[in-house]
């Protein structure tokens, strides 16, 4: 028998890292190609310490608890101890993984459709970093066969140090007598919300579970979920509907009339509660973060999050209170916060409860709809392409960005053209202050378009206008 390596197999996978983790479909990941990304994690982290044991959890997708078993199997090829955490939200893990010095995987696709799937890594800190990734594909070492998948026993201690931490800097009552729905769907976190929910006074009102996988983007909300939410909100007389994406990293908060946030607006609203004092966010977000005057200092950065973490040491020389948050929603808190006369510790990876439950905490006081009119007008919307290879996003955007003037004409789009970005992706704001930004998703074969304007209505059509047309194109 031919000897396997890990770099062979991962080549071989057509398996790649994109924005926020390794990605692909769920054919091909194969037993070995799970036990190969796991060791050479494992080697990856082991040229720092000796790594004994390992953190692993899963999402509710069809494939991920088979790709854990791999990954534990694999692992014991290096004398490495698996503790399965069974499904839970990837926060979850990476809090407990990180509070007991563990590196740490999750077996998740995220919101992508439920015939891919993916893997995140931890390392007992934190993200892994983009050098991280390099490291990972670089490992050439020999590895077994998978010839059996073992039976995983699931701990909760990491399900219990996330509600603890989600519920301590509040006070027990400070949800009381708000009605919270929660969308359920497939979340990874479906089944402890609540147990939060309710630890603060809620009343809870569980909506929409799902047995099969649903892949819900906080980007790209569909209109069928716009309707669904206003529909509960007046059915059910809620003060506010929370959901997540597939793994829990992602939130999305509707106000007391059904109406979604944006994920940039949320982080902007969690942050000015928090009096956060320096922010890290992608250059896709809110521009209304700046015409707040809320920050200190703001840094953009491209999209994902080891690039909004890669500014937070600097910031916290410098600054003694740093956040970071995406147009996803997803919010990354890398100082010690008080709160409450409580302290939040930080957890520098994406995460769907805090700014959640920071913003309902403020309902005893203003309604979430009144929080966002606070708030400088700029309305942001976004949709996406599905079905497009990246390289053809990219020749796309070349092409535009070589001659924006004859695109823009193509695509019917009229103004005059003030400033371009291009930190990641394709940036144009013009002199009435509209912007749009088109760029190829890292984690799926789509097409990205985010349009910003000083009018809600005026960003869904101008969104929609533009990928109608590079669709006619």
């Amino acid at each position: 028998m031919d000897t396997l390596f890990t770099k062979n197999i991962i080549q071989a996978s057509q398996i790649s890292f994109g924005t926020s983790g390794a990605r692909g479909l769920v054919t091909n990941f194969t037993p070995e190609v799970c036990a190969a990304f796991a060791i050479s994690f494992a080697l990856v982290m082991q040229q720092e310490k000796t790594v004994k044991k390992m953190a692993l959890a899963i999402d509710n997708r069809p494939s991920s608890y088979q790709m854990a078993q791999a990954i534990s199997e694999g692992l014991k090829q290096l004398n490495i101890e698996t503790q399965f955490y069974g499904v839970i939200p990837t926060p979850a893990l990476a809090y407990y993984a990180m509070q007991n010095d563990m590196p740490s995987i999750m077996v998740t696709g995220s919101h992508i459709p439920f015939d891919r799937n993916g893997l995140k890594f931890y390392r007992p800190e934190g993200e892994i970093t983009k050098a991280d990734e390099t490291g990972i594909l670089a490992i050439n070492t020999p590895i077994l066969p998978i010839k059996s998948l073992p039976d995983l026993k699931v701990l909760t201690s990491a399900k219990k140090a996330y509600i603890l931490r989600n519920t301590a800097a509040f006070e027990g009552d400070v949800l009381t007598g708000k009605r919270i729905g929660i969308y359920e769907h497939s979340s990874a976190g479906r089944d402890l919300y609540r147990l939060i929910f309710e630890a603060l006074g809620a009343e809870v009102i569980s909506l929409g579970r799902s047995d099969e996988f649903v892949p819900i983007d906080t980007e790209a909300v569909s209109n069928e979920d716009k309707q669904r939410a206003k529909a509960w909100v007046n059915d059910f007389n809620l003060d506010a509907l929370f959901s997540t994406d597939g793994d829990g990293d992602r939130p999305l908060l509707s106000d007391e009339n059904g109406e979604w946030l944006r994920g940039d607006i949320l982080g902007l609203l969690c942050s000015k509660i928090l009096g956060i004092e320096a922010i890290s966010t992608p250059v896709s977000c809110n521009t209304g973060i700046e015409k707040s005057a809320l920050f200190k200092r703001v840094e953009r950065t491209k999209i994902g999050s080891p690039y909004v973490i890669e500014q937070f040491d600097s910031l916290e020389k410098e600054f003694s209170s740093v956040a970071g948050f995406e147009a996803n929603g997803g919010y990354l808190l890398a100082s010690k916060i008080k709160f409450n006369g409580n302290t939040i510790l930080p957890l520098a990876t994406r995460d769907a409860i805090l700014p959640a439950l920071i913003v309902l905490s403020e309902l005893k006081s203003n309604s979430i709809s009144k929080q966002v009119e606070g708030l400088p007008k700029r309305f942001t919307a976004s949709d996406r392409i599905k079905g497009i290879e990246r390289e053809q996003s990219l020749k796309l955007i070349q092409n535009i960005s070589d001659s924006p003037s004859k695109w823009l004409n193509q695509l019917d789009i009229v103004g005059e053209l003030v400033d371009i970005n291009q930190t990641d992706g394709f940036r144009m704001t013009f002199a009435d202050n509209s912007i749009i930004h088109l760029r190829p998703s890292g984690n799926a074969p789509e097409l990205r378009c985010y349009v910003e304007t000083d009018c809600q209505l005026d960003s869904e059509k101008l969104v929609s206008k533009t990928l109608e047309a590079i669709k006619a194109l």
